[in-house]
């Protein structure tokens, strides 16, 4: 599949992930034929089975086309029957014709039941592939990415534009096809029974036509609109849900509510519009049809009184003109819903088709034996969607088994310069070198897999303790995952939750914030990586609680390279190397007491801590 720029909302600052963050795409599908094209494309597996189901609607739309001319020809056989000169109706004929429409519309029905059955079947495999390829997708695009759009934006790609584009799959192409085929065969079988009264419903559906392209017209902009504002409120209600404890905290309610407020409208307004148009459809047809049929008796009753047609002609009509007019407004929701369908494809193929990281099948995809000398080089970076650069010149060394810590400002590049060592960024420039590899040439998964890393906004997902400690480490000694709890002191308060560590974990179990940080810690001891990487570890537990999880980290951290991202700078005096830095780059670097002697920026940064901790 081609790929191409994916061009999400922007995220300023002042609003990171924040509501006004899900503003949405455009107004409009740029090409709706282009779209459904993709669409095609993508249903091509199921090309020979779709043939199946639309012949089958095909067949037993001709074959209720046949109904009204058998049913002419009962109408003349019993009237033939009771007019003079006759005695008697002729009721062998009666009945074989009327077990011929029995038969026909049975069959019409069985054909009809297959089709639906079929494209059912086809849309759901249809829906689940797309799905399936959205959450593949996830997991080959960029870190930045994730920085320019919201989860709920994401989450609406996934559940409403793909189940809207399955209904539209599995409803609208097998009623165009039968509603085109019933409009055809309607005035085909018409013109062959009689021109003017074919003339006759063909004027008084011509205003049909007109209304319905109109209401098409109109309609196309609110249905792409009515998608990106849906897509606009999920964002905002999954952010302000996840983030609800924020937003208590700062009185955020009544401002959250206006934003909510403000979106729900658009999507009110939009939705309205989108269906009020659509809805006028069937009021509107069914006026037509009911103009039809007083054009069609009126016209043909005149015609009977002259001898020019028969009865029977009349109420073959009558049945034709409901096949011509119903047709209009089956093609008219049918239309409407393959334009909601291509303005949900628009948003899906445009995630499907965003720019993903590069491939790396030609990379190492195993460091093997590895000690944990690490080295930057020049090392420069920028955020993809900025010009600013965060990281200017880094050059440093890390030798194996060193405790390297990172300090410095907010803002300095501290976590930024561990996403680049992880590769979770790209560098623009320099060199980031494992054991004198460099990283580029290894696949992310060898990279990651040399780390284990405890970062300072923890992450549990709903399942039980022992799941989350050992997660993708299913191999995992249970001694050695007790152990692990117990040396961050996290084992007994383990051992009083109702199932101990197979307690799920879930809204009905509620673990502090410092809790969960243990439980993290205990997590990366679990996976004993060649590395570490601790940014802010132990930021949301107390001094006690701390101290016994320092002894356990610098029992992890023994014979391992770690990097130490730390704001206290108490935590870090037993590194074997500082690094200190300001705006991109190392201003300083050495050990605690080399930093202290010197009396520079760590010293400020360290006294100053101290006189406030004074």
């Amino acid at each position: 599949m081609e790929k191409k720029e994916y061009k999400p909302v922007r995220r300023h600052a002042g609003m990171p992930g924040g509501p006004h963050g899900a503003r949405g795409g455009g107004e409009k599908a740029k090409d709706l034929v282009g779209i459904w094209k993709k669409l095609l494309g993508y249903c091509r597996k199921y090309l020979v089975i779709s043939v199946i189901a639309i012949l089958c609607s095909a067949i037993g739309t001709v074959l209720m086309l046949i109904g009204p001319d058998k049913l002419s020809e009962l109408t003349d056989t019993i009237t033939e029957g009771i007019m003079p000169p006759a005695t008697s109706i002729d009721m062998d004929r009666v009945v074989q014709i009327g077990l011929t429409l029995v038969v026909f519309y049975v069959m019409s029905y069985l054909l009809s039941a297959i089709q639906g059955w079929i494209m059912s079947t086809v849309t759901q495999r249809v829906s689940k592939a797309m799905r399936s390829d959205i959450s593949k997708k996830i997991n080959r695009l960029p870190m930045w990415f994730y920085n320019q759009t919201t989860t709920g934006d994401v989450l609406s790609r996934v559940t409403n534009d793909v189940d809207t584009i399955g209904q539209s799959l599995n409803h609208s192409i097998g009623s165009m096809v039968s509603a085109i085929i019933l409009f055809v065969g309607s005035l085909v079988m018409m013109l062959t029974t009689n021109g003017w009264m074919t003339l006759t419903a063909a004027v008084a559906s011509l205003l049909g036509f007109v209304l319905m392209f109109s209401i098409m017209g109109k309609s196309q902009k609110y249905f792409t609109r009515q998608q990106k504002h849906l897509g606009e409120i999920n964002g905002h209600i999954e952010e302000i849900y996840s983030g609800h404890t924020v937003v208590k905290a700062y009185n955020g309610e009544e401002e959250a509510q206006k934003v909510f407020d403000e979106m729900n409208r658009n999507l009110c307004e939009s939705g309205f519009k989108a269906q009020c148009l659509s809805g006028l459809m069937m009021p509107i047809m069914g006026f037509i049809g009911n103009l039809g049929y007083v054009a069609v008796c009126v016209v043909g009753g005149a015609m009977a009184l002259n001898g020019k047609i028969s009865f029977g002609v009349i109420v073959a009509f009558m049945m034709y003109v409901r096949y011509f007019t119903q047709p209009l407004s089956q093609i008219a929701q049918a239309v409407q819903s393959l334009q909601s369908a291509g303005a949900a494809g628009e948003r899906v193929f445009e995630f499907l088709e965003a720019e993903e990281m590069e491939e790396e099948t030609e990379k190492i995809s195993a460091l093997l034996n590895v000690k944990g000398d690490v080295e930057f080089e020049h090392v420069r970076f920028g955020y993809e969607d900025s010009d600013a650069t965060i990281i200017h010149d880094f050059s440093a060394k890390a030798v194996s088994g060193q405790k390297v810590a990172i300090v410095g400002p907010t803002g300095a590049g501290k976590t930024t310069l561990v996403n680049l060592l992880m590769r979770f960024h790209e560098i623009q420039g320099g060199e980031i070198r494992i054991d004198g590899t460099p990283i580029h040439r290894l696949t992310r998964a060898a990279v990651h897999s040399l780390f284990c890393m405890v970062l300072q906004d923890t992450w549990l997902f709903e399942g039980t303790v022992r799941e989350n400690l050992v997660y993708n480490n299913e191999r995992a000694d249970e001694e050695k995952m007790k152990e692990a709890c117990r040396a961050v002191g996290l084992d007994h308060f383990i051992r009083t939750l109702p199932q101990g560590y197979d307690t799920v974990l879930n809204d009905q179990v509620n673990l502090s914030q410092g809790q969960k940080q243990q439980l993290t810690i205990a997590r990366a001891m679990i996976a004993n990586k060649p590395m570490l990487i601790l940014d802010e570890a132990t930021s949301s537990v107390d001094t006690r609680t701390e101290q016994q999880i320092q002894t356990a980290m610098d029992q992890l951290m023994k014979d391992r390279t770690s990097f130490v991202i730390a704001h206290r700078l108490s935590t870090i005096k037993n590194a074997d190397l500082i690094l200190v830095l300001k705006d991109g780059d190392i201003i300083e670097s050495g050990t605690h007491e080399a930093l202290l002697e010197r009396g520079g920026f760590y010293a400020e940064l360290y006294n100053s801590q101290f006189e406030v901790a004074m």
